[in-house]
């Protein structure tokens, strides 16, 4: 197995300015491009839902764009996000994302395999 600095080198950083059409979602990060993070943006149109998913051996991060809507996490209900939230979802969790609003919901998730 090779080492996260061994992997690294084969990397190349960038920088890329997010998508501003309205398609549901855009790789940002892929798997190979990072020694352990994805990335992707989600655009869901009012009372849309992303649909349960787990979050499997990955921690995950939301960062609220643009819009208000709400996460559901299993055990812990849902809860409000909106404009400037950033949310957590442990590994193994499985959660949705609602959009609640009349507006477009815009989001940054960031996933991360742990260990």
């Amino acid at each position: 197995m090779k080492s996260a600095t061994d992997q690294s080198k084969k990397l190349l950083p960038f920088v890329r300015s997010l998508p501003d059409d309205d398609l549901k979602h855009h790789d940002i990060l892929r798997s190979t491009q990072s020694v352990t993070m994805q990335a992707g943006l989600v655009n869901l149109g009012s009372g849309q839902e992303v649909g349960s998913h787990t979050t499997g051996d990955h921690e995950e991060l939301l960062v609220i764009l643009d819009g208000a809507g709400e996460l559901e996490v299993e055990g812990h209900g849902r809860q409000r996000v909106e404009k400037g939230c950033v949310a957590y979802i442990p590994p193994a969790t499985r959660h949705n994302v609602f959009n609640v609003g009349t507006e477009p919901l815009r989001y940054i998730y960031i996933v991360s395999h742990v260990g």
